[in-house]
């Protein structure tokens, strides 16, 4: 590959089976295409769009419809490693209002949200929150939010990339649950890094008990006498917290500004949310390791699935997808590939990658064949010294101890990085199928692919 493109002649792939999606990933190599993002009011701007501006923000994307700050420390300046170091060293404020709320509340709360997940949503108590999926008819992932349980009659849902709100809405359009569905003007920034809880601690002072509060749990609290929920999670791996904003669109600059005030002390600094960090802990991102057409299973998301009836977060009700489900379940302990690929892990040769992939990268099984598989999301691996990634390849039908596909560890493949990061411009580098997380997480329980 060359870093220069004929934009005229770049033609998509066609060897990658990608027979059982309707629409296929883009696998044409186009490259770091030099474009402008515009500006206008047909995407929302969140309440902290300005604060991540003079926070030094330099770019950004479109995620829910609303602007992404996604990069603050420029490439000069040494980029997302810089940002990197902070996350992994001291303590780390992002902007993440993107994460959009969608309030389910009324008496039949608990029973529709049972309905649209995938998991046993009255084993989910009050102030506390879980990692869940919503699944169409077809048993693909729609959502992986974040499902917040504010009192037993009213759930949050803090969304990943997609439209789950209309969806919810549609869902109930004949009104048989007694619920309300609205999005919320509530808007949460995430603090991550090891000295999260110090500056927590610093912010609300007594008002939580943050060190009896468990990962996943919920707590009321103010910022600058503002109404706020407390979450123990975060997009990152690293120990770290969510601050849920009420009437955001009041107070945004009350809030964002007590926490950088009370953050100089423990070097805070203001970064994009952290992909470097959350694929060292195997946590997925909706729309680049997994979307609508991409089943549970093949995205190692199997153990979110109640099937049996049995176990913790099995239950035998009905809910959105298990029809679907159920069937690809019984096909794959039959032996049957229910799906043509599957999402690994891979550490991989080359120059270091520090920085976001423009395509999917191609994986092939030698130098001279053709691909059958591509990279969703690779980053350098300071620790290991070692470039890393996740991505799909061919699905060989193997299982686990616990019953779910997985990749086949110790796999060698062929990965086509660009000329920029490849060892030898045109020559594909070394990878090898690993176990995923790369690295494992603060929190034993965060939303991460499970090894087995």
């Amino acid at each position: 590959m060359s870093d220069e493109f004929d934009y005229n002649n770049v033609k998509q792939v066609t060897s990658v089976d990608q027979s059982d999606r309707l629409v296929p990933y883009n696998l044409r190599q186009s490259g770091p295409t030099k474009v402008e993002m515009l500006i206008s009011t047909r995407v929302r701007k969140s309440p902290y769009w300005h604060l991540s501006m003079q926070a030094g923000c330099w770019r950004a994307t479109v995620y829910n419809r609303i602007y992404h700050p996604r990069g603050y420390v420029k490439p000069e300046d040494g980029g997302a490693m810089v940002e990197y170091d902070a996350i992994k060293n001291h303590v780390t404020l992002w902007n993440v209002a993107v994460e959009r709320q969608i309030m389910v509340k009324g008496p039949d709360a608990e029973k529709f949200v049972d309905y649209v997940i995938t998991r046993d949503a009255s084993k989910i108590s009050p102030m506390r929150g879980r990692y869940v999926i919503l699944c169409n008819s077809y048993g693909g992932v729609l959502n992986d939010p974040i499902l917040l349980r504010i009192s037993q009659d009213e759930f949050w849902f803090s969304l990943s990339d997609s439209d789950i709100g209309l969806y919810l809405q549609g869902v109930n359009c004949d009104k048989r649950f007694n619920v309300d569905i609205h999005e919320i003007d509530v808007s949460p920034v995430q603090i991550q890094g090891p000295k999260s809880i110090n500056l927590m601690k610093d912010i609300f002072q007594d008002q939580v008990d943050f060190d009896n509060l468990p990962f996943y749990g919920l707590a009321e609290g103010k910022v600058a006498g503002r109404s706020c929920i407390i979450s123990q999670t975060g997009f990152s791996g690293e120990a770290g917290f969510e601050i849920y904003l009420r009437d955001s669109t009041l107070y945004a600059e009350d809030m964002w500004n007590t926490i950088l005030e009370a953050g100089k002390k423990h070097n805070l600094m203001v970064i994009a949310p952290a992909h470097h960090r959350r694929i060292q802990a195997g946590i997925l991102s909706w729309g680049q390791d997994m979307d609508q057409q991409h089943n549970p299973f093949q995205c190692n998301l199997g153990y979110q699935v109640s099937l049996s009836g049995k176990g913790e977060w099995d239950k035998k009700g009905d809910y959105i997808g298990k029809d679907a489900l159920e069937k690809m379940k019984a096909d794959l302990l039959d032996g049957k590939k229910p799906y043509k690929l599957q999402l690994v892990g891979l550490e991989l040769g080359g120059k270091p990658i520090e920085e976001y992939a423009p395509d999917f990268w191609l994986v092939s099984e030698t130098n001279e064949s053709k691909p059958v598989g591509f990279i969703t999301s690779p980053w350098y691996h300071p620790e290991k010294n070692q470039n890393i990634a996740m991505g799909y390849v061919p699905f060989d039908g193997t299982l686990n101890k616990n019953g779910f596909p997985k990749g086949n560890p110790g796999k060698k493949y062929k990965v086509h990085l660009p000329n920029c990061y490849s060892e030898t411009p045109g020559v594909p580098v070394d990878a090898v199928v690993v176990d995923i997380p790369f690295t494992d997480s603060f929190n034993p329980n965060t939303r991460e692919v499970v090894k087995g």
